[in-house]
């Protein structure tokens, strides 16, 4: 059996990946927090043979904990970056897994570990530092975002915005049902936005999932969301999206 350590700031996903790894039979969570700092405390006197760590978490960032650890163990990285820069870990001896977590690729990260045999990856911190900059380059979080129009331009407070939408060959950023245009692609913004905060539900939407109210069939089929705006807008989210966005929703 492999003992497990799981750490992330959400306590769904902790749950979630604990259930997913307990399942598999392969597999003993022998402890599992939301706060990074418990978790150095706790591998630093009870070593396991991997680590299941979050990336993005407030206070210290994965990198940071492992940083503090005096012999890391196998490390496999839960993010929600996007799949683009992901090329960096395909490059390192530290694997990963994309949230959310598909039971097939996780068997997949349990194979790697049970292939290394209980050795400790090679020199995991330096493996870290290098990850750390190579995605920190790319992930950039954007906390406001920049609406020109003509001569004026105004300055979002991204927390405020309930949703992206991409529509004749414009992106718009959407606060409570005004539209302001900016300057970046539905997928820009998917690599720049914080995923824990947005998904994108469609080709051509991304929401703040803070703002999503309701989530119902539409008549065709398919899946709307409300969101919690004035207006009441209504999104419609694709059919290969909605196990996603549910997912983030936590049901």
């Amino acid at each position: 059996m492999i003992r497990a350590y799981v750490v992330d700031d959400e306590r769904l996903a902790v749950q979630r990946l604990t259930r997913l790894l307990t399942e598999t039979g392969r597999v003993q969570v022998v402890g599992s927090t939301t706060d990074p700092g418990d978790a150095v405390v706790a591998l630093n006197h009870q070593p396991v043979d991997a680590l299941f760590l979050d990336i993005q978490m407030p206070g210290l960032t994965g990198f940071d904990l492992l940083e503090q650890l005096a012999q890391p163990p196998v490390v496999v990285f839960t993010t929600a970056y996007d799949a683009y820069a992901l090329n960096a870990f395909e490059a390192s001896a530290i694997d990963y897994l994309l949230k959310p977590i598909e039971p097939e690729r996780l068997v997949r990260a349990l194979d790697k570990i049970e292939r290394l045999g209980g050795r400790h990856q090679p020199d995991v911190r330096t493996l870290a530092r290098e990850l750390a900059t190579a995605l920190g380059d790319k992930q950039a979080v954007l906390s406001r975002i920049a609406s020109k129009v003509g001569e004026r331009t105004t300055v979002l407070d991204v927390a405020r915005i309930t949703h992206f939408v991409a529509r004749d060959k414009l992106t718009f950023a959407v606060v409570n049902g005004r539209d302001h245009v900016v300057d970046l692609t539905i997928a820009e913004l998917e690599a720049r936005l914080d995923a824990r905060r947005f998904t994108r539900i469609h080709r051509a939407t991304i929401v703040q999932t803070a703002f999503v109210q309701e989530m119902y069939p539409a008549v065709d089929g398919g899946v709307l969301v409300r969101l919690k705006d004035d207006p009441k807008t209504e999104l419609s989210v694709a059919r290969d999206r909605v196990r996603e966005l549910k997912t983030r929703l936590g049901i």
